[in-house]
């Protein structure tokens, strides 16, 4: 009885939400049974955005593998109306765990995980978890500066092709990347992608402009354009949309995109995407539940458990012997012969850098607390599953700093 009030509650809810601009879904595992156990997602817009649509289709097949029944709300802000997304996914719909995708949502559901100890709440990016003490409130991320280290690996022997076929010399191998904010999240995502291309290019340069969004597809247009106007001739992002993607296939310049191929829009000028599959760990955390075991509290994905991926290379535009390469160094990311932040293989100011420390117990001043460098690599993802890399490499230069 209490199922069917809580289902018939959810469809007034439905369509009260519509009018707010959020949405609803429920989805019910396969076969049409009945399951003991939901899950409620969060997310921060809809499937409109590459970072959320490749949450939404982790959530889907995850839910349906593991025979459970799920609810999600998108458009959702990083505001008190996480809070309240949250509330209605257990009151409503009935959910035990919660789940949301976007950092600024962290404090908002921490104040529903206090209120409702006998759910679990998981979150994506954030770093708040491991000092916060609240038993049923989880971190989780992967080790994407892996998959996007690949990527650049990918950047890099593009470059190498347009150098020895005569589109551009040496000196004039330099990247454009479009990011959203200062976060250490976006700033190790574009270093380990610049160290990628590095790798096989050594004489590539990066510059980097940011957008102050997450999902603005005119501004992330806008400085593609910007970009690739400065002399850019390859251009990556750390943004959501298709603005970038689109301003590389418009003027033809290769492509290295995030979160999915791009390739259906950019025939031409797509390279490869890196993404965090978010699927593993979906099913880690439902499977946690249904056994009575305990969600970890930092969890972080790797190559290894599946959860940092790479698309499909496109059809026309990689070099010639990236499938292969990609291969190579792949293989010792994973017997760890490799390091995407060996500091052997980058500078700060002209000087390798001996000891770092990061800010991982993030506090009201960011204040640096940890030392994050051992025999001589910055051991990214180790102390929490947030990136916390944040240092600034020669070779890259942000050409607007206003947004963190």
């Amino acid at each position: 009885m209490k199922k069917l009030l809580a289902a018939l509650l959810a469809v007034v809810m439905l369509f009260g939400l519509a009018a707010c601009g959020t949405a609803d879904e429920a989805g019910t595992a396969e076969g049409g049974e009945e399951s003991t156990l939901k899950v409620g997602f969060i997310f921060l817009h809809d499937e409109q955005s590459t970072y959320d649509k490749n949450f939404m289709d982790a959530a889907k097949k995850a839910c349906e593998e593991m025979g459970v029944d799920y609810a999600q709300k998108t458009q959702i802000p990083e505001s008190k109306d996480c809070y309240d997304a949250a509330v209605e996914l257990i009151e409503v719909d009935g959910c035990d765990i919660i789940f949301a995708d976007s950092f600024g949502h962290e404090s908002f559901l921490i104040d529903a995980a206090k209120e409702y100890p006998d759910v679990e709440f998981c979150h994506a990016t954030g770093t708040q978890a491991h000092t916060a003490n609240i038993a049923n409130f989880h971190n989780a991320f992967a080790s994407i500066y892996e998959g996007r280290y690949l990527a650049g690996v990918a950047a890099g022997l593009k470059l190498n092709e347009m150098i020895a076929d005569g589109t551009i010399t040496a000196d004039k191998a330099k990247m454009g990347y479009v990011g959203a904010f200062t976060f250490a999240e976006v700033m190790s995502g574009y270093t380990s992608f610049y160290l990628g291309a590095k790798s096989v290019c050594p004489s590539v340069t990066m510059d980097v402009k940011f957008t102050g969004s997450w999902y603005d597809e005119q501004k992330e247009k806008e400085a593609a354009q910007a970009l690739i106007s400065g002399g850019c001739v390859l251009i990556s992002q750390h943004a959501d949309s298709m603005g970038a993607p689109t301003a590389c296939e418009t003027a033809g310049v290769p492509n290295v995109s995030y979160n999915g191929s791009t390739e259906a829009a950019c025939p031409n000028t797509f390279i490869i995407s890196s993404r965090i599959d978010w699927t593993p760990y979906f099913k880690y955390m439902i499977e946690c539940v249904e056994k009575g075991e305990k969600i970890a509290t930092d969890w972080t994905g790797t190559i290894e458990t599946g959860s940092v991926a790479l698309t499909a290379l496109g059809a026309k535009a990689p070099a010639e012997g990236t499938a292969a390469k990609l291969e190579e160094v792949k293989a010792k990311l994973l017997d760890g012969s490799l390091h995407v932040f060996d500091t052997a293989n980058y500078t700060v100011g002209g000087k390798k850098v001996e000891s770092y420390k990061a800010d991982v117990d993030t506090d009201k001043d960011f204040a640096k607390d940890t030392e994050v460098i051992e025999d001589g690599v910055f051991y990214e993802s180790k102390h929490r599953s947030a990136p916390y890399f944040d240092d600034r490499i020669d070779g890259i230069t942000l050409l607007d700093e206003n947004y963190g």
